[in-house]
C-alpha cells in the first residue's frame, strides 16, 4: 500500500491554473468600473444630494414623497453599486495578484469589507421609506415624528457609509502599493491611488475627532474628491485598455 504525500511546491493541476485569464479579469474589472460611475453618480449626486436637505426632516420627506419613484431608483443603484464591487473586488485580486498574491488578496478583502458597510447602510435607505409611509405600527407616530425619524435614518445611512469608506481607502493604498510594485503601471497611478486612499481614510478619522467638522468640510470634500476621482478614473481605463496584457498565468505563484 503506497502513501501521497502532498507536496505544496508541486500541486494538482487543478490548484494550479487560473480560470479567469489576467487581461480578461481586467476588462471585467474596467467595465465593472464604468458601471460603479455611472450608478455612483445618480445614487449620490442625483437622488441623494437631491433629495435629502440637511437638518430639515420636513423638507426631506416633501422631496421624497414627490419623487418616491426617484428614491427608490436610488435605493436600487447603490444595490448594483453593491453587488458589481464584489466582482470588481475579485477581478482586481485575479489581474494583480502576480505582483503579490497575498497582498492583492488583503486588497479585495478591504474592498468587500466596505461592499458590507455598504450593504448595511443601505438598510437604513428603506427604513427610511417605511417612515415615511406610515403603514402599520407606524400609524401610532405624527407627522413630525417619522419625519424625524426618516431623516435620522438617513443621517444613520451616512454614517454607516463613512465608516466603510475608510475601509475602501484601506483598499486603495493597498492597491497603490500594488500598482508600484508591479511595474505593470505607471507608477504615478500607483501613487495617485495611495494619495486617494489616505484622503478616504482621513476623512473618516476627522468626522471622528473633529467636533466642528462642518466649519471644514468643503476643503475635506475636495481632498477625497479630486485625487479619488482622477485615480479611480485612470484605473478604469488602465484595467480597459492595459492591463493584463500580455499576460499568460499559467499558476499561482
Amino acid at each position: 500500500m503506497t502513501s501521497t504525500t502532498l507536496d505544496p511546491t508541486n500541486q494538482p493541476a487543478a490548484y494550479d491554473r487560473s480560470d479567469t485569464n489576467p487581461r480578461t479579469a481586467a476588462i471585467i474589472a474596467g467595465i465593472g468600473y464604468v458601471i460603479l460611475f455611472v450608478f455612483a453618480v445618480f445614487a449620490n449626486f442625483v437622488v441623494r444630494e437631491g433629495l435629502v436637505v440637511t437638518d430639515d426632516a420636513q423638507a426631506t420627506a416633501t422631496n421624497i414623497a414627490e419623487s418616491e419613484g426617484l428614491f427608490r431608483l436610488g435605493m436600487a443603484s447603490f444595490l448594483v453599486i453593491l453587488l458589481v464591487d464584489v466582482v470588481v473586488a475579485w477581478a482586481l485580486y485575479i489581474v494583480l495578484r502576480r505582483a503579490d498574491r497575498d497582498v492583492s488578496l488583503v486588497a479585495a478583502w478591504f474592498r468587500l469589507v466596505y461592499t458590507v458597510f455598504l450593504g448595511v447602510a443601505l438598510i437604513y435607505f428603506f427604513q427610511a421609506l417605511q417612515f415615511l409611509s406610515g403603514s402599520g405600527f407606524l400609524e401610532s407616530f405624527d407627522t413630525a415624528q417619522r419625519e424625524a425619524q426618516a431623516l435620522v435614518a438617513l443621517d444613520t445611512f451616512n454614517s454607516a457609509w463613512l465608516i466603510g469608506l475608510a475601509a475602501f481607502g484601506v483598499h486603495l493604498i493597498t492597491l497603490g502599493g500594488l500598482i508600484l510594485r508591479s511595474g505593470a503601471a505607471p507608477k504615478a497611478l500607483g501613487w495617485v491611488l495611495t494619495v486617494a486612499g489616505a484622503a478616504y481614510v482621513i476623512d473618516t478619522v476627522a468626522h471622528s475627532l473633529l467636533g466642528n467638522y462642518i466649519d471644514y468640510e468643503t476643503a475635506f470634500i475636495i481632498m477625497v474628491a479630486v485625487p479619488s476621482v482622477i485615480a479611480e478614473g485612470w484605473m478604469g481605463l488602465w484595467l480597459l485598455f492595459r492591463a493584463g496584457k500580455g499576460v499568460n498565468e499559467p499558476s499561482l505563484r
